[in-house]
């Protein structure tokens, strides 16, 4: 009967293994994804919910880099292993993993700080590629236009309505006197 427990623990520690390399794929891809879906006009890059659940990720590791924190997922991982009779690992799941890839260990201060630039990077984005809300973004040139949509550019940065209503107001047009 001991041993169905052993395989269970050990499953669950290959569980919880995964669902920790899918919030590192959903952390690092998804900046990609936001940079990368906001040129393409994929509407889940710009969502707010979205956006709101990347910077939470992105902020909680940073948060427990700076307080010398071990990821619970990591604890979580670790008990189950050793449950399961295996041997576990010291230090971060990211640290664990990058010395095995790279037969490389780096001190704990440089994890901190790749997590942390990676933060601001994520910051960055925000004010280079800010979210939509539900209702759209209104037209920063025009704002008597429900949305962006409505000045006919399917992803308008505010450049084209510029543009546009430079055209129109015969602002910035030099005149041949």
């Amino acid at each position: 009967m001991r041993v169905d427990a052993f395989l269970v623990d050990q499953l669950l520690a290959d569980l919880v293994l995964a669902l920790h390399v899918g919030v590192v794929v959903f952390v690092v891809g998804g900046l990609a994804f936001i940079v990368t879906g906001h040129f393409r006009g994929w509407r889940l890059a710009d969502a707010l919910w979205f956006r709101l659940a990347h910077l939470g990720c992105i902020a909680t590791v940073v948060a427990q880099a700076w307080w010398g924190a071990v990821c619970p997922l990591t604890v979580l991982e670790m008990w189950l292993r050793e449950r399961a009779g295996h041997s576990t690992y010291a230090g971060s799941f990211i640290q664990h993993w990058f010395q095995r890839l790279l037969y490389h260990d780096a001190p704990a201060w440089a994890f901190t700080l790749a997590y942390s630039l990676f933060g601001l990077a994520v910051l960055a984005s925000w004010w280079l590629f800010p979210p939509r809300r539900r209702g759209g973004r209104k037209c920063p040139v025009n704002p008597s236009l429900k949305s962006r949509s409505n000045c006919g550019l399917s992803r308008c940065s505010g450049f084209r309505c510029l543009q546009s209503l430079f055209k129109a107001t015969g602002v910035g047009r030099v005149s041949k006197t």
